[in-house]
């Protein structure tokens, strides 16, 4: 089996290699110098007797190293890898400045390890409550020919997102992703929204007493396409929840990883609040089911309307379902993205 992956993995290599370009790479930040791997895959800078990396980029901005191994940003840290048998994350480029970008972005992250004196890198967000993070760009010394064409069209302006923000809506003010794999792991905030592969991510909510007597709905960043589903143990004082999900070119300072939506992703209201200290294992019952929602980047869905449950604090979970896949940066800037709760 061993020689099988390896064969597999040489052959990954050789066909980006054969369609398209191969580069080493260099950190300003941080430590600064060289991208170096260790030997599992993980990029890092800074540490002392580890191999330069090299990544061949194709066209359709996916990375494999020289071991043959698919370049992601895992979830929930975006941290950037190199793994064995990982379909490479798509969307990265390099700039005409040889700036290697991600998501139209070239602002990356690198972390102190402990190891060594070894920086890991990530991507659109530093380590959660690390304050050793530095902001760093990332060169590659080959290969600017693959920064987008020039005569793309730019991105839409806001007036084009495909959901807008009252005055008055509900940020998440804690994420908390959990993992049915690892069910006692404690993986604490999060900056990201994560729903797949084993990950989900629950959403806490502080309803203001303002709202009190005000309908509150959870609405997720598309356009509208559904009806809204009313929660049926609240009688009094409704509300909206809603997610939003623009396009990646509608995006300016955040950016997600999407996969596949066919088998869906399914929302429910818990019991009671989650903490940074909440794992699969002892999450809160689940309430009420929100249902279950096909997405697809550029619309914006009405997940549920319910009673402002002012004063009080509520947790939203996300899941996917089958093969169904979503990491997002929760953002407010324009386009917004991610999951917001909007009282009227």
């Amino acid at each position: 089996m061993k020689l099988l992956l390896v064969g597999a993995a040489v052959n990954a290599y050789v066909a980006y290699a054969e369609t398209g370009c191969c580069f080493h790479a260099t950190a300003d930040g941080g430590p600064g110098g060289i991208v170096e791997q260790l030997f599992d895959g993980q990029n890092r800078i800074g540490q002392t007797g580890l191999k330069e990396g090299e990544y061949c980029i194709n066209t359709q901005g996916g990375l494999v190293d020289s071991s043959g191994r698919g370049c992601i940003l895992t979830p929930p840290t975006s941290q950037w890898q190199c793994d064995a048998g990982a379909q490479p994350s798509k969307g990265f480029y390099v700039g005409a400045d040889g700036t290697l970008g991600y998501n139209s972005s070239t602002q990356f992250w690198t972390c102190p390890t402990g190891d060594n004196g070894g920086w890991n890198i990530y991507g659109n967000q530093p380590i959660p409550n690390e304050p050793k993070c530095i902001a760093t760009k990332l060169f590659a010394d080959k290969c600017k020919t693959s920064e987008p064409p020039a005569d793309k069209p730019a991105p839409p302006p806001s007036s084009q997102c495909p959901g807008y923000l009252p005055k008055a809506y509900e940020f998440p003010h804690l994420i908390v992703p959990v993992d049915e794999a690892e069910r006692d792991k404690c993986y604490g905030t999060s900056y990201n929204g994560t729903a797949g592969r084993g990950l989900s991510s629950v959403f806490n909510f502080d309803i203001p007493m303002a709202a009190k007597g005000k309908i509150c709905g959870l609405h997720l960043g598309y356009h509208y396409s559904g009806s809204i589903k009313a929660l049926t143990d609240v009688q009094s004082n409704p509300g909206d929840i809603r997610f939003l999900f623009p396009t990646q070119r509608q995006l300016e300072t955040s950016a997600y990883t999407f996969a596949d939506s066919s088998d869906g992703f399914k929302f429910a209201l818990l019991s009671d609040a989650a903490t940074e200290q909440s794992t699969f294992a002892n999450l809160p019952r689940v309430k009420q089911d929100l249902g279950q929602q096909a997405l697809a980047p550029g619309a914006a869905f009405d997940i549920a309307s319910m009673a402002c449950p002012a004063g009080e604090r509520i947790s939203v979970w996300l899941q996917a379902k089958g093969i169904s896949y979503i990491d997002f940066f929760q953002d407010y800037n324009p386009c917004p993205i991610g999951l917001y709760i909007i009282p009227h």
